[in-house]
């Protein structure tokens, strides 16, 4: 577990412990219940004179008093709350750890722990504790899907068993579990269409870069360094180099995330792991990144950072739809060299060639369209490659005969 993350958690359990109640705890429904009816019954056993009722309703009271007295009391504890890594593969294995230590100088009575994990909460039966004592509790996580995993606050809970009056205290703060989509390796497999190298020529010209382009007369203020000396002997005047502008490759990557234009749940997994190894591709490769996805664009520092922002993307009825993809990435990524696009298999192979027109002319266009088990096709005209991948194995295989095309 790194350094840095044993330090924030563990920091966490120190902190003052937070209540969720008042002093006296929450009142449950079942609770509210039982005291609007120790209310009536009362009422009705003194207006009819029924000792039947009279009991009834003191019995309830009763109860009520007798939770009330339960939840009263100070508990301190140390909870201490670990994730052996914050960071997990889509199925990999996610173990954390819980301990509570008593730092009373009493024995506390037995409680119940509540642990919250993503949607789900998981409940814990602490028991008694000494002075200075400690229970500790191992928890594995699931993984089975992608996601970001909210896991804990840590609340202890106090109350009476039949559940009239809760009272509950927040000991850690929440910490993020990523579960990461899974990776393919591309390998040289993306060279040909994520090309960097000496970068692309542009129509600019300027005096000093790597790409000779003509010569001129010199003018004062010219580096000596690029005076053509053997065109000057010949023609008795100073000449110099004039070359053309490079830039280096800038791949932009645009994933749709609206409902319909995905069959089902596995095809938008299948294109969110396939935006994620191109994108991990491109900066192991040192490119310049820019992935469009969601309501912005996300974060590029390092593949660590890209894979977090993959792993809370969702799909969504108002989601990006694939007919706006080349418009946002000619208005957001107006410089990139190469362009993929990234959606499901209910847009047809028609409407995605439509749709990437609006991509800027000259820019190396692929249109990847997800569609769980079905095979590898790809159609190329020109600039633009519209490819189908039914696997993410399969996308090298795309990559090769894209570039080959």
């Amino acid at each position: 577990m790194p350094s840095s993350t044993r330090r924030r958690v563990r920091g966490t359990s120190r902190r003052v412990a937070r209540r969720l109640a008042g002093p006296f705890g929450v009142v449950s429904a079942l609770g509210w219940a039982a005291l609007v009816a120790a209310l009536v019954l009362g009422a009705l056993g003194w207006w009819l004179g029924w000792v039947e009722l009279t009991v009834l309703a003191a019995t309830l009271a009763s109860a009520l008093v007798v939770s009330l007295l339960l939840t009263l009391g100070r508990s301190t504890y140390a909870v201490a709350l670990e994730l052996s890594d914050h960071r997990v593969t889509v199925g990999r294995r996610a173990v954390g750890r819980l301990e509570v230590r008593n730092t009373s100088r009493g024995r506390l009575l037995p409680a119940r722990l509540e642990l919250p994990v993503g949607r789900a909460v998981a409940e814990l039966a602490l028991p008694s504790l000494g002075a200075g004592a400690a229970h500790e509790e191992v928890f594995a996580i699931p993984t089975t899907r992608r996601a970001v995993v909210v896991v804990g606050p840590v609340r202890s809970v106090r109350g009476d068993p039949l559940g009239l009056l809760r009272r509950r205290v927040e000991w850690t703060d929440p910490v993020d579990l990523y579960v990461h989509p899974e990776l393919v390796s591309l390998g040289g497999a993306s060279s040909g269409l994520l090309r960097d190298l000496e970068g692309q020529a542009t129509r600019v010209v300027s005096d000093s870069d790597m790409s000779f382009h003509a010569l001129r007369d010199y003018v004062a203020g010219d580096d000596r360094r690029h005076i053509h000396w053997r065109t000057t002997a010949r023609t008795g005047q100073l000449v110099v180099r004039q070359f053309e502008d490079t830039r280096r490759t800038h791949t932009a990557i645009a994933l749709a995330t609206a409902t319909d234009d995905y069959a089902d749940a596995d095809e938008f997994e299948l294109a969110v792991a396939a935006v994620a190894s191109l994108g991990v591709q491109a900066l192991r490769d040192e490119r310049e990144l820019t992935v469009l996805a969601g309501a912005g664009s996300l974060r590029t520092d390092s593949p660590p950072v890209l894979l977090d922002d993959c792993a809370g993307l969702e799909s969504a009825a108002d989601g990006t739809a694939t007919d706006r993809l080349a418009s946002r990435v000619a208005r957001e990524a107006g410089d990139a060299t190469v362009a993929v696009l990234v959606t499901g298999s209910v847009p047809s192979a028609a409407q995605l060639r439509a749709h990437a027109r609006r991509v800027p002319v000259g820019v190396r266009t692929l249109v990847l369209r997800c569609e769980q088990g079905a095979d590898v096709d790809v159609a190329t005209n020109g600039t633009l490659s519209v490819a189908r991948l039914g696997a993410l194995p399969d996308l090298p295989r795309v990559l090769r005969r894209v570039v080959g095309s």
